[in-house]
This record gives C-alpha cells, structure tokens and sequence, in this order.
C-alpha cells in the first residue's frame, strides 16, 4: 500500500531501508516522545522495524519526502497501531530532528486518517506525552480531540512511567481515499483550532 500527498509519499519499510531508519530515529530526542522505542536504538532494532509484516488493516509507513533535487530519503515513520485490548486503533508517528517543523507529521498523519476512514475504522486514538507539545498541535491540525483523560505509559527510552494525554477523532462512515463523504469545511474548522 502506498499514500502519495502533496509534498510526501508514504511507502512500505523494505528490509534494505533500515540504515535511513536508523539515521532519523537515533536521536534521543524523537526516541523519548515515543513509548515503545528503546534507547539506545540500535541497528538491529533497525532491522527487526524495516522487516515487520503489513496487517492490511493497520499498516506502517515510512515517511518520504521526495523532490527532483535528491532521492526520496526516509524523514519518518507513521502507522495505525492495532488495538490495545477494547482501546481502538491507535495512530503513531516520529520524524528526524532535521525535518521538524515543515508541516509534515501533520500532513502524514491527514493521509493516514483519510487511509483509515477507507480501510473501515470509525474511530482513532492517539496519544502523547505532556512535555511534547508540538505533537499536541500536530493532532488537533488533523481533528483529533482531547478527551480529557491523562494516563501514566511506561516509555522504554525514558526508563520511566510518563503522564500522556489521550486523544480521539470519530472518523464517521467508510469512505474512498478521496474523503469525498468528509464535510471539509467541520475539518477546515478543526485545523484552524
């Protein structure tokens, strides 16, 4: 499965990939927003992530960002995680240091809520942790709201359990990849918020 938007292709992790996955995700800096991840992260961790199967119901993706001046260079990775017992899929996602703030976690993550309304899901969740605020705006950008309930998650690179804030997007009926049933202007009044 692939997702193409206007500036990013979004494509399979390939074996070969793990090296530029390696490259943007070893940082302390991304590593600690995410609670999954271990740190140090390591080559092998690389290759275990650029070998995973696809669950055509909750894919991962690595975020490119392709222009005529150089090859497509992996900047990210975003998935639709499955469930957590009765908790609805979860969406994840990091980009490399380098790459923050152009806009593209949050064009990623409206590619893959669109991909999410397609594949049948009627809601998403999202979550993360209190001290990065920049993924706070990233998913209310996409119209995933608050919910007003904080939980403590163990974080693998911090070593340490963390307060995350929850969110969650109702996505509505099934619809094509186009988003033709989306009422864009109850979306262009998300992303304005």
């Amino acid at each position: 499965m692939f997702i193409r938007s206007e500036r990013l292709f979004l494509r399979p992790g390939w074996p070969e990939d793990w090296g530029e996955i390696l490259a943007g995700i070893a940082d302390e800096a991304v590593v600690r927003n995410l609670s999954n991840v271990p740190w140090p992260y390591t080559p092998e961790a690389a290759r275990q992530f650029a070998g995973l199967t696809q669950d055509a119901r909750c894919p991962h993706f690595l975020i490119t960002a392709p222009n005529s001046a150089e090859p497509a260079r992996t900047i990210g990775v975003i998935a639709l995680n499955p469930p957590r017992g009765s908790n609805p899929v979860e969406l994840g996602y990091w980009i490399g240091r380098d790459h923050w703030g152009r806009g593209y976690a949050t064009e990623a993550a409206r590619a893959v809520v669109r991909l999410a309304r397609t594949l049948g899901h009627r809601e998403l969740t999202a979550a993360h942790f209190i001290d990065n605020p920049a993924s706070a705006k990233v998913l209310r950008k996409v119209g995933f709201r608050p919910i007003g309930r904080t939980v403590q998650r163990y974080s693998l690179a911090r070593r340490a359990l963390a307060p995350m804030a929850l969110h969650a997007i109702a996505l509505g009926e099934a619809s094509d990849c186009d988003a033709s049933n989306i009422d864009e202007s109850n979306m262009d009044a998300k992303r304005a918020a």
